[in-house]
């Protein structure tokens, strides 16, 4: 099947046609969720990396449309403490600002929502979802819809809410300056975006993907937001290597210029990152080859589908393992493993586990140690 595309030939941040082409993962899923279907079903495009040589801005080039990597809900940012504690925090930012009426973008579950309005009960909250999945207790009004400039001209809200949705946007500049040009002065824009400097500086192979379409750093984010009349009144970051919160409201005044290249910088930086894949994947193969344990791989989402297109040697993996109750028994698109629960683990003798999950490492290792099999060990 030929995969309809977008081509984003210029760079995203100033619009200049200078990108420079850096390194390409070929016949990547399209789709880092599970899927039911048969694996003839499955679609794979080559995931290609471009850097900006005005600016050092990395984007993925072409890209693919919002129906074919959007298809249906993987749940992300629904499942684990640390999500629950990130959706916590950041309901607290919220609520510094006393908002009467909430509009958010990209909503999802409503978990936010439902956070929120349980210990604010007269707050309104509306959400605007392509593909929603309330969780039970929301009650959160969903508009199921892609976002348009026109959802936010003359809502009556007082604040705007979006959660890990700016990373997903194909033209971040575009989007900010459409929420700009549709808020008044005193309404605010408050969000969370994953901090993807910390992620890429640590090696997460959750950073750039067919969602994550663009490095779009701290660096980059302050500038977009100045760019676009947009000051910024609160910025608290949420652990070393997860999120960064922000609070910002119009101004009149702005600097459309980033004040220093990131070109050499952020060359090298992603040079080496891809070259760390590579020695990751070969180092997990290492202790494959050498194991005689039962061997699984925990996260059925792009953590695995990365290891697997660097060449992790899958012969000897029995199962793909996933908290999310909704992955289970299905299939980790793109690759023929079905997914398990790690509770599978306590029926084995001292298993091992591949686990780069990111962030989420320590709390995954925790849960498995303490509460499934003390005697698993990991690479």
């Amino acid at each position: 099947m030929k995969l309809k595309k977008i081509v984003r030939n210029e760079n995203v941040i100033n619009k200049k046609k200078d990108l420079e082409f850096i390194h390409s993962i070929k016949k990547f899923p399209v789709f880092m969720g599970t899927t039911d279907k048969r694996i003839i079903k499955d679609l794979k495009f080559d995931m290609n990396f471009y850097i900006g040589k005005s600016n050092g801005v990395v984007q993925l080039n072409p890209i693919l449309p919002f129906s074919i990597i959007y298809k249906e809900s993987h749940n992300s940012g629904l499942v684990g403490k640390l999500w629950m504690e990130h959706h916590e925090k950041f309901s607290y930012f919220i609520k510094k600002f006393n908002p009467k009426n909430i509009l958010e973008i990209g909503g999802g579950h409503g978990i936010l929502s439902k956070l929120y309005q349980g210990k604010n009960i007269k707050t309104k909250w509306t959400i605007i979802e392509p593909n929603p999945s309330p969780i039970k207790g929301c009650k959160a009004i969903f508009k199921k819809k892609f976002f348009t400039k026109k959802d936010i001209i003359n809502f009556d809200y007082d604040l705007l809410v979006h959660s890990h949705v700016l990373e997903h946007i194909f033209y971040p500049d575009k989007f900010i300056n459409d929420i700009g040009s549709a808020l008044s002065n005193n309404q605010l824009m408050v969000f969370s975006i994953p901090n993807l400097k910390a992620m890429i500086n640590r090696n997460y192979t959750n950073a750039l993907n067919f969602e994550h379409t663009t490095y779009l750093s701290e660096d980059y984010l302050d500038f977009i937001l100045n760019k676009n009349s947009f000051k910024i009144i609160k910025k608290l970051y949420f652990k070393k290597d997860h999120s960064i919160f922000y609070a910002v409201k119009k101004i009149n005044n702005f600097n459309k210029f980033l004040k220093i290249n990131l070109y050499k910088k952020n060359k090298n930086l992603f040079l080496n990152y891809f070259r760390k894949q590579k020695k990751i994947v070969k180092k997990i193969n290492q202790h494959i080859n050498k194991s005689n344990k039962k061997i699984f791989l925990f996260g059925a989402h792009v953590f695995s589908q990365y290891l697997i297109s660097y060449g992790l040697n899958t012969k000897k993996i029995t199962y793909i393992l996933d908290n999310d109750k909704k992955k289970q028994e299905k299939r980790l698109y793109g690759t023929k493993f079905i997914i398990k629960s790690p509770k599978i683990l306590a029926n084995y003798d001292k298993p091992l586990v591949i686990l780069r999950a990111g962030v989420y490492n320590k709390e995954i290792k925790n849960q498995i140690l303490k509460e499934i099999n003390k005697e698993t060990s990991f690479i």
